[in-house]
């Protein structure tokens, strides 16, 4: 079976964006050539899932092909229908009805690239297998939260932490799912 994973960045005080979804604390740790294991994670899945303003925001800042290079398939999650484009499918349905579905299918992993409505469904349903969270050393003050209240506990296994020269911690888990 496929496992979803998190792959995301958040500052100290758990915020994926400023308000006004302003990522631009991410540049606080850009250095180059270091892509925290990027490429790494993104060799071993083969499909992304993401909610539109996550699309919408690279779309404009990076371009399409960041997300659909013609080998992975690429769902955003959105509640407008629009026609797909090259492999981007634009999803208007039960999330966990989709995951149910990609699991079941043969292929690499799933990538979850937020935004943290998407995640927060996810986890409410425990639908996330693997969360790997880089903690950029600010202190925000306010924004969009990684993880909202009222979803069920979950436990997690620390799989590694390694911490960069630019101040950023990288944090892996794989879930604990209860024994059969």
């Amino acid at each position: 079976m496929r496992k979803l994973a998190l792959f995301i960045a958040t500052s100290l005080d758990g915020y994926i964006a400023k308000p006004n979804d302003d990522l631009s604390f991410l540049k606080l740790v850009e250095k180059e050539g270091e892509d925290y294991g990027y490429a790494a994670f993104t060799a071993n899945i083969d499909t992304i899932i993401l909610g539109r303003k996550t699309y919408d925001y690279v779309l404009k800042e990076i371009g399409a092909a960041h997300y659909d290079n013609g080998q992975r398939d690429v769902y955003v999650i959105t509640r407008t229908e629009k026609p797909s484009a090259g492999r981007t499918s634009f999803y208007t349905g039960a999330l966990t009805e989709l995951l149910g579905r990609l699991k079941a299918e043969p292929g690499k992993n799933i990538y979850c690239d937020g935004g943290a409505e998407v995640i927060n469904e996810l986890l409410q349903h425990d639908l996330i297998d693997e969360l790997t969270i880089s903690v950029i050393p600010v202190l925000l003050g306010s924004g969009t939260r990684l993880f909202k209240d009222g979803r069920p506990e979950q436990q997690l296994q620390l799989v590694s932490a390694k911490s960069f020269d630019t101040g950023l911690t990288q944090l892996h888990y794989k879930r604990m799912r209860p024994e059969a």
